[in-house]
Formats: structure tokens, C-alpha cells, sequence
């Protein structure tokens, strides 16, 4: 399998040491994002890290992110071969793969983004993000993100996600990476959830 070109030196272009940023291709990079998952899932964390290095909360299988790797390629950041940092790829058509993620599907029917309802545009979701904490402050959140945008913007008109509420560091660093906020809700179970959307199109503009 022939790995995927993405635009520029994301390397060059941020950090002269930074991780190798590319698709998932193989079954040791899926895996290395469930490595990386376990060790930042909020269950698994102290409160205190919990609230000052962020934490994810969904748990995926292998099974699931292959399927979900079949539709549109995860982004991975490795260093020598280890996952570091990961952007995890959902579409419409991912919508059945994960039940737990229904009901955020469901949600963009009934929202909108200037004037349209969500589910009218071609968008891509990002199923979770997450860096190593030993890669934390070094660009790498914001590289990841930039090969994300350079692989799909030309396919998808923007990027959107949910992030719950009192994620407060995930919610700061998607807010300096160009998502802006158009949805907030509470779940059955009592969480808020903030809904986020980063506009590749705006981009093209501003560019």
C-alpha cells in the first residue's frame, strides 16, 4: 500500500525535530492510537490531569478503527514507529461504525452553521484528537490538524467536533487552531457537550 502523500513538509514547516505526520496504513498504527487512547482516557486519568492536560472519552477497538480507516485515512504522528499523536476520521458514512456517536450524528440534523442545517454540507468529523503528553507544547496539536485540513479540504467543506464542556484544554486548543463554537447541549447522562466547527473554506478565503 502505497502511503499517502500530504502536501508540504509538515516538519520543516513547524519543528525541525517533529514527529513523521502521514495516514494510518498499517494495523501497528491502529493499534498505536489505542496504545496512546488508553493512556489519556478520562477514566484513566486523576482528576487533576484531567483538568490540566485534557483527556479523551471515547474508547474505541481495533475493529472500529479499521472500518472507520477504510472510509477516510486517520492522521498519525510517529516517532520512531511509536504513536505520538493521532486525528481520528468520521464522515456520514462512518455513522453506524460507533453506536456511542449516533446521537452526535443526530445532532448536526438539527443544527445549523450560517443559516444551513450541518447535515446539508460535506463535512468531515473529527472522531477524537489526542497528542502524547511527552509531545504537549511542541506544535504537534497543530500539525496534526494542518495535515488533517491539507488531506481533506478538498473534499470537505469543514471540520467538526464535540468536545465536552469541561474539557477546558481541548476546548482552548481548538479555539487557537480556528474552530469556533455554533452548538451546546446536554446529554442524557449530564454532560455538556460543546459542538466546534473549523471552516476550510473561510480559510481559503482569508489565504
Amino acid at each position: 500500500m502505497q502511503a499517502t502523500v500530504l502536501p508540504d513538509s509538515f516538519a520543516t514547516n513547524y519543528f525541525m525535530f517533529m514527529p513523521h505526520i502521514t495516514t494510518a496504513l498499517t494495523e501497528a498504527d491502529l493499534i498505536g492510537i489505542l496504545l496512546l487512547q488508553q493512556a489519556n482516557l478520562g477514566r484513566n486519568l486523576t482528576p487533576q490531569e484531567a483538568a490540566t492536560q485534557g483527556f479523551v472519552t471515547v474508547e474505541h477497538s481495533l475493529n472500529e478503527l479499521e472500518k472507520l480507516n477504510l472510509i477516510e485515512k486517520h492522521i498519525v504522528a510517529k516517532e520512531a514507529e511509536e504513536v505520538v499523536g493521532y486525528v481520528l476520521t468520521m464522515t456520514p458514512d462512518s455513522k453506524t461504525q460507533i453506536p456511542v456517536l449516533i446521537p452526535m450524528f443526530e445532532i448536526f440534523d438539527h443544527i445549523t452553521y450560517q443559516n444551513n442545517i450541518v447535515s446539508t454540507y460535506r463535512y468531515m468529523v473529527v472522531g477524537q484528537v489526542c497528542i502524547a503528553k511527552s509531545h504537549r507544547g511542541t506544535g504537534l496539536f497543530h500539525a496534526c490538524y494542518e495535515a488533517f485540513r491539507k488531506q481533506y479540504t478538498g473534499k470537505y467543506h469543514f471540520a467538526i467536533t464535540e468536545i465536552a464542556a469541561n474539557n477546558y484544554r481541548s476546548l482552548k486548543a481548538h479555539s487557537r487552531m480556528g474552530f469556533e463554537a455554533v452548538h451546546t447541549y446536554i446529554a442524557p447522562n449530564g454532560v455538556e457537550w460543546v459542538v466546534v466547527v473549523w471552516d476550510w473554506q473561510q480559510n481559503k478565503a482569508k489565504g
